[in-house]
């Protein structure tokens, strides 16, 4: 008899245990849910980030366009591709080449090309890439009267020494030998910069780049602890118009000797680099086909051409790839319709 009553309770044990264990795992999972969710929504934020693009049209009479991307491949052109700043500063009011980086103060600045031939840049800044600073003329090429044209400047920041470098290309006439004949209107380009902390004081032009032909259209980036510049041959005779790397330890140089071109048989310009994850993209305007290209490589060494995988607005020309996070994008979209 107590052998029965044993199994018994015995089984009644074991037929409450299943019950009970599904119970307790339901409130598990009922009171875990809201802290998956918000870990979830939390990570995604963390990682939420949209590449932009900055870039002008035409001839760069209207002014500053933009383009977004989640993925560095398809860009799509926001506002219906109209403009959001139009150019004030300079003899012919131009904004060609604009270049946009988010500075140490957490405001975004830029440069940008005002003119064919003038001895200055554009300067201006902004908080949320919708509302910007007075333009500014930056006169930085003039205590060098034979200065034919100032293009395509960019700005960089040296965290090492706490300043920006602003540099862009100059031919000064008669400054360096003319080996190409060919050149179109004479000019004979090499890389200027100037630093400065706060974009009111600047420090005395100088020369930033001279690979002994005639250069464009440079962009820094930093990597691993030295400094990459990407640059444009701009020799027409015997033609090379195409891409090539050179590398410093400090941002001001001196900068190595340019490898081979890491852009394919056609007429390239106007490079701008990013990196994501461990590849590094190119982005270029194949101004002669009016279209525009990419490159990509994971050791700045070996390069594969992507132009026929990236797809920009129609009519996009010479600008630079900056990233935001998702929150300031959609500030940037609902204060553009705001307006």
């Amino acid at each position: 008899m107590l052998y029965n009553l044993i199994v018994k309770r015995k089984q009644r044990l074991l037929n409450k245990i299943p019950k009970y264990s599904f119970q307790i795992l339901l409130l598990l999972l009922f009171a875990s849910f809201p802290y998956a969710c918000a870990f979830t929504q939390s990570s995604s934020s963390a990682n939420d980030s949209v590449f932009m693009f900055c870039y002008f049209k035409n001839n760069g009479e209207d002014g500053l366009h933009f383009a977004s991307s989640k993925d560095g491949y398809n860009w799509n052109a926001l506002f219906n591709d109209s403009w959001v700043l139009k150019p004030l500063v300079s003899k012919d009011k131009l904004m060609r080449d604009p270049c946009i980086i988010r500075g140490k103060d957490g405001r975004f600045h830029m440069v940008w090309t005002v003119s064919w031939n003038d001895k200055g840049i554009g300067y201006t800044s902004s908080a949320d890439l919708l509302h910007w600073s007075p333009q500014r003329f930056l006169p930085v090429m003039q205590n060098e009267p034979a200065t034919k044209n100032t293009w395509a400047p960019e700005i960089s920041y040296d965290d090492k020494k706490g300043f920006y470098i602003i540099y862009w290309a100059s031919t000064i006439t008669n400054r360096y030998p003319q080996k190409d004949t060919a050149a179109e209107g004479k000019y004979n380009h090499r890389i200027y910069y100037t630093t400065t902390k706060d974009f009111k004081n600047f420090s005395q032009t100088r020369l930033l780049y001279d690979p002994s032909f005639s250069v464009i259209d440079a962009t820094i980036q930093k990597d691993n602890g030295r400094y990459v510049m990407f640059l444009k041959n701009e020799t027409r005779h015997p033609v090379e118009k195409n891409l090539h790397v050179a590398f410093a330890k400090n941002i001001t140089g001196p900068y190595s000797q340019p490898g081979k071109s890491i852009t394919g048989d056609y007429w390239a310009e106007g490079p701008t680099a990013i990196k994501s994850g461990n590849e590094w993209i190119v982005y270029f305007d194949k101004y002669t086909l009016h279209q525009y290209g990419a490159v990509s490589s994971t050791d700045l060494v070996r390069w594969k051409d992507i132009s026929d995988e990236v797809h920009f607005p129609e009519g996009t020309r010479h600008g630079t790839v900056f990233k935001i996070s998702g929150e300031e994008f959609q500030k940037l979209k609902n204060g553009k319709a705001a307006e």
